[in-house]
C-alpha cells in the first residue's frame, strides 16, 4: 500500500510576540478552537472558517493566507517548559519545495494557548504522541516528499530543543526511510548487491512497548531481490528507466508488506514477531 507524505525540514523558531487564548487540551480536534487559534495571528475580519486570509508575522513579511488543517498534536515535547501545540497549515504563499504549507507552533501554559511562530515546510502527517518518560512526550510522524515521480518517505521523530534567546529548534530524526519509484519508472528498482529495500510506509501507531512505534512497511526482502536479479519478474507494460549494472525491477504488487517495530531509543527497526 502506498501513501503520500509531505516533507519535514529543519525549522528554527526565533522569539515572537505572544497572544493568549483559552487553553486547548489534548487530544485536539480541528473543529475545536480554530477561530481562537487564528485570532492569535489574524484580524477578525480576515478569518474565514479555518483560514486566515492575511496572517500577521508571516516569514519574510509577506501577506499570506494560512488554512489550519485537521492535523494537530499537543504534548510536552521539551523536558522543561510548557506543553506545545503543533498545527499543520496550508498556504498559497508556499511552493512545492515546502509542500505548500507548514506548521503553526503554539505554547500551552495550562491556562492559555499562545502563538509562537510559523514553520514553513515543517509539517509531518499521521503523527502520534507517545510518552518518552514521566516528564516528556515524543512526536513521531510519517514525512516525505514527491519529486519527479519518486516518493521519498520516512518515519521521523521530531526533536524539539530550547536554545538561547528563547528559541526552539526542531529537527527530524529519521528512523526508517523508504523510496517508491513506480510513478517515475513504472516499477521499483533494487540493487542486486544490497539488502532489503523499503518502498512505502503507512499506518503509524504506538508500539507494543514503551518508546516504540509500529508501522506497515512495503519492501523487497532478500528473496524478492534474488528473484528480481535472477530470473526476474514479468516486466510491466510501461517502463521509463534504463537499468544500470547491478539493478533490477520489482513491479508494483510484487513487494511484501509487514508490520515493523521501531525502537525510539536505539533507532533500530525490525519486523514484528
Amino acid at each position: 500500500m502506498r501513501t503520500s507524505h509531505v516533507a519535514f525540514i529543519l525549522a528554527v523558531l526565533a522569539p515572537a510576540l505572544y497572544t493568549a487564548i483559552p487553553f486547548i487540551s489534548s487530544p485536539v480536534r480541528a473543529e475545536d478552537g480554530d477561530r481562537a487559534l487564528l485570532a492569535t495571528f489574524c484580524a477578525g475580519a480576515n478569518i474565514k472558517g479555518s483560514t486566515c486570509t492575511r496572517a500577521k508575522s508571516y516569514p519574510g513579511g509577506r501577506a499570506c493566507d494560512v488554512k489550519l488543517t485537521k492535523e494537530r498534536y499537543a504534548g510536552r515535547f521539551l523536558a522543561a517548559g510548557n506543553a506545545l501545540l503543533v498545527v499543520d497549515y496550508e498556504s498559497e504563499c508556499e511552493p512545492h519545495a515546502t509542500d505548500f504549507g507548514g506548521v503553526a507552533l503554539f505554547e500551552q501554559d495550562g491556562k492559555t494557548t499562545r502563538f509562537m511562530r510559523f514553520l514553513p515546510g515543517a509539517q509531518g502527517h499521521d503523527c502520534i504522541v507517545v510518552p518518552k518518560d514521566a516528564q516528556q512526550d515524543a512526536l513521531v510522524c510519517t514525512v516525505g516528499h514527491m519529486g519527479q515521480g519518486i516518493l521519498e518517505s520516512a518515519v521521523a521523530r521530531m526533536e524539539f530543543a530550547s536554545k538561547s534567546g528563547k528559541r526552539i529548534e526542531i529537527t527530524p530524526d529519521f528512523l526508517l526511510r523508504a523510496e517508491d519509484a513506480v510513478s517515475a519508472y513504472g516499477a521499483n528498482v533494487v540493487m542486486c548487491n544490497e539488502g532489503p529495500k523499503y518502498f512505502g510506509l503507512s499506518n503509524l501507531a504506538a508500539g507494543p512497548r514503551r518508546n516504540t512505534v509500529a508501522v506497515d512497511v512495503d519492501y523487497a526482502d532478500d528473496e524478492i531481490i534474488r528473484t528480481a536479479c535472477g530470473e526476474g519478474f514479468p516486466k510491466p507494460k510501461e517502463l521509463y528507466h534504463d537499468l544500470l549494472p547491478g539493478e533490477a525491477f520489482v513491479p508494483e504488487g510484487s513487494e511484501k508488506t509487514k508490520r515493523f517495530i521501531i525502537d525510539l531509543v536505539t533507532g533500530k527497526a525490525a519486523p514484528a514477531n
